[in-house]
């Protein structure tokens, strides 16, 4: 039964959104710092090497070096993780995590793997706690917003700073992130979007939109 539940423990439930820009109101200055590499993206299948930091937040702009802040602030990491994704399919996505030493992790995303760099804020909104993910560097100025559950995200009250639903677009995974970076085709997304307009999806229950 152990193993069992060890298995189910192994998938991730989310919605995710994008965002025009992180909202002033949830920005308490406390954000966690992330810097993660990934060494397999191929198929919606991943490979990531994550370092996170709660005392190195740093400015995010199109200038944003991810190696380079790793450098500056490397003592500062004390959590790490070696992840295995599979494909995100309705809001569910097989996400296998388990702790390794900060500095073997440095030492990884040092030589190798396509590197993204972010803040995450996170906020409680009505019944539910939200990541809000602001990328530096290539995928400047992105920001995106996602909800986790520990089963399917259903019946969402979505905040009024959600502009649209990306939750299984692949370009917007952060695998894909790391070599295909937003700020390649921001541009044609926002004609994509200002021509068909936002959608949320309907496979979740009930969404409610926040007034």
């Amino acid at each position: 039964m152990s193993d069992e539940f060890s298995v189910l423990d192994d998938y991730e439930f989310e919605r995710r959104f994008f965002v025009r820009e992180m909202p002033s109101e949830l920005d308490d200055g406390d954000a966690q710092l992330i810097i993660q590499s990934y060494f397999v993206h191929a198929d919606s299948y991943a490979l990531r090497v994550r370092m996170t930091s709660r005392t190195a937040k740093v400015e995010m702009s199109a200038a944003t070096d991810p190696l380079d802040v790793l450098r500056r602030h490397r003592d500062e990491f004390r959590a790490a993780t070696v992840t295995v994704k599979g494909p995100s399919v309705g809001g569910t996505r097989y996400e296998a995590e388990r702790e390794v030493d900060s500095r073997i992790a440095a030492e990884l995303i040092m030589r190798g793997g396509d590197v993204i760099v972010k803040n995450r804020y996170t906020a409680w909104i009505g019944e539910d706690g939200w990541n809000l993910d602001v990328f530096g560097g290539r995928n400047y100025p992105l920001v995106i917003a996602e909800c986790k559950r520990s089963s399917p995200v259903t019946n969402l009250v979505i905040p009024k700073f959600c502009v649209t639903e990306i939750t299984d677009e692949k370009r917007f995974s952060n695998d894909e992130l790391s070599w295909k970076p937003y700020g390649d085709w921001a541009d044609s997304f926002e004609q994509e979007l200002a021509a068909s307009g936002p959608h949320f999806g309907e496979l979740f229950g009930t969404n409610t939109m926040e007034e």
